[in-house]
């Protein structure tokens, strides 16, 4: 008889999203009024859980591409923290043609199992600093103090 020892550290796993589950939103405001909100291909969406569960070894990292004439975009996770009642903040970059830009994405955990994970979150942008930092504008006759980007995916 052979005696097989398993490993109990489960390897390193990517979950991507599915074409048709995800969903991407930019909202323009001016003041207290939405002055425009648009739909936002969502390019690619992946998330690269690490393969040890320590704390230490390392953490989950998100990456959302977007895909628009408006907005070409990556945001990629830097740091995710776990907050209490089933929500994640993600320390985050949003590289706008080469520039990184900070941004602070808040997901609620919506659905969570072995091999799917079902989130919704925004970012709010203040859009005079995108503008200067990146180069990113929205069309002239559109005024804006800030951005809202919404994001819904579902990896598995």
């Amino acid at each position: 008889m052979t005696t097989v020892t398993l490993s109990t550290v489960p390897p390193p796993r990517r979950l991507t999203v599915s074409p048709g589950h995800s969903l991407a939103e930019l909202t323009a405001w001016y003041g207290p009024l939405p002055v425009r909100r648009r739909r936002i291909p969502l390019a690619a969406a992946a998330l690269d859980l690490p393969a040890d569960a320590d704390v230490n070894a390392g953490q989950p990292a998100f990456r959302f591409e977007f895909d628009d004439r408006e907005l070409r975009a990556v945001l990629s996770s830097e740091r995710v923290e776990d907050l209490p009642g089933n929500r994640l903040q993600l320390t985050a970059d949003l590289d706008v043609d080469g520039t990184p830009f900070p941004v602070l994405l808040r997901l609620r955990v919506v659905d969570r199992a072995e091999d799917r994970l079902l989130v919704v979150g925004t970012a709010r942008l203040p859009y005079r600093l995108l503008r200067r930092a990146t180069g990113f504008r929205l069309p002239w006759r559109l005024p804006a103090t800030r951005l809202r980007l919404l994001v819904a995916a579902e990896f598995a």
